[in-house]
């Protein structure tokens, strides 16, 4: 089999089903729920505080994709930072996986960087992997399995 058949067969295989939700960060997810319950025209299903990663989540059904936002319950979470450094707004990108550790595996021999090896537990019922925004045109990829 060659290189090209290889890769042709590993993506009927493994691939990215979806674009599963995008992250965004708030500073006050109370007051960022109105105004996105307003611009959606509907509530949000669903909220959970994720404490490895230090943030409250709340998420928003839209289609077959979901809006995620992350507000900090630390100083030192991700998102503080993030939104110390830039702003509110998108944090990321993340997509629907069959098989995250396959993904991981087949990304990273692709040349992708890591910032997880492997994948660890996130918000709403989630294995999840990401990808460092240097490897991936600026953006922060988020890998998503159902648990």
């Amino acid at each position: 089999m060659t290189q090209i058949e290889l890769k042709v067969f590993l993506c009927n295989i493994i691939m990215i089903k979806k674009i599963e939700h995008l992250g965004i960060a708030v500073k006050n997810i109370e007051a960022s729920t109105k105004m996105y319950e307003t611009l959606l025209g509907k509530p949000a299903y669903k909220s959970e505080k994720v404490e490895s990663e230090g943030v409250n989540t709340l998420f928003f059904e839209l289609g077959e994709s979901k809006i995620e936002l992350l507000e900090a319950t630390n100083t030192d979470s991700p998102i503080a930072k993030f939104i110390e450094k830039k702003g509110e707004g998108i944090h990321h990108i993340a997509y629907d996986v069959d098989n995250i550790e396959a993904e991981i595996k087949r990304l990273q021999e692709e040349g992708f960087e890591l910032i997880h090896q492997k994948p660890k537990d996130g918000a709403d019922q989630k294995k999840i992997a990401f990808l460092h925004p240097k490897s991936t045109g600026g953006v922060l990829v988020e890998l998503c399995q159902d648990r």
